[in-house]
């Protein structure tokens, strides 16, 4: 695998105090490869049809989810996961459809193979929303930040109807190499990535971070919303789930 780029910051104050076995409770990511059968097939565009740089925040405005905040739970898998795929339904609505979907969803229901504020696998998040689909945000909040999940529901805390938003059958797939990624988010938005944190990431200041030192602390996901090109290194544009008060704007 490449090296991964991404241009992001992180604040010092964000991680002041916390110890490594508290930051290693964040990185909730099972870095298990996906299957053969779930890669995508879908045509990639060339190279010389993909621009320099992609950002979907300015490309599609009204339809990128903001940034939230996981907590002291290790559920990324499942931020990642509710985030790219709200985006994605927006998107193809035309920005009709605009509602944040329910991490806690995942995190409190989806137990095939999945662990809740222990962790998960970022497909098989996937995998749940084409089989049993996903309520908004405002059905059932978000309340595992303690690092406490609470029970699967089934009514709304709203009260509005329990209406689920499903993938289509057999279009939750994975991407492998650069401009598959990059075909993916240019054409229907972001996605959900993988990648591996080292101690250093903690305590990461500006510009393009790569790994150089530190102790390795565990598989995080995030949500990949472009990319672009800084003093001659490309990286990834991403968003995390650890708050406002972490990285760029």
């Amino acid at each position: 695998n490449s090296t991964l780029h991404c241009c992001v910051q992180l604040w010092p104050s964000r991680f002041e105090g916390v110890t490594l076995a508290e930051a290693k409770k964040l990185m909730g990511t099972i870095m298990e490869p996906i299957p053969a059968e779930k890669m995508s097939t879908e045509e990639t565009l060339p190279k010389s049809s993909i621009p320099s740089s992609f950002d979907s925040r300015q490309q599609w405005p009204n339809c990128v989810t903001p940034i939230r905040n996981q907590g002291q739970c290790g559920s990324c898998w499942a931020f990642g996961a509710a985030e790219s795929f709200s985006d994605r339904l927006c998107i193809a609505s035309g920005g009709q459809t605009s509602i944040v979907l329910s991490p806690e969803q995942l995190v409190s229901c989806d137990w095939e193979g999945n662990m809740g504020c222990n962790g998960g696998i970022p497909h098989l998040a996937w995998d749940y929303f084409e089989a049993f689909g996903i309520v908004s945000d405002s059905c059932f909040p978000y309340s595992a930040g303690t690092g406490s999940a609470p029970k699967c529901a089934k009514t709304c805390a709203d009260g509005q109807p329990w209406t689920t938003h499903k993938t289509k059958l057999f279009s939750t797939k994975g991407y492998s190499g650069v401009e598959a990624i990059q075909t993916a988010i240019m054409t229907s938005g972001p996605v959900e990535g993988t990648i591996s944190v080292y101690k250093d990431f903690m305590s990461y200041t500006s510009g393009v971070y790569e790994h150089t030192t530190g102790d390795y602390l565990g598989g995080h996901a995030i949500r990949m919303v472009g990319w672009g090109t800084e003093n001659g290194t490309d990286y990834w544009l991403v968003a995390n789930s650890w708050g406002t008060t972490w990285g760029e704007e």
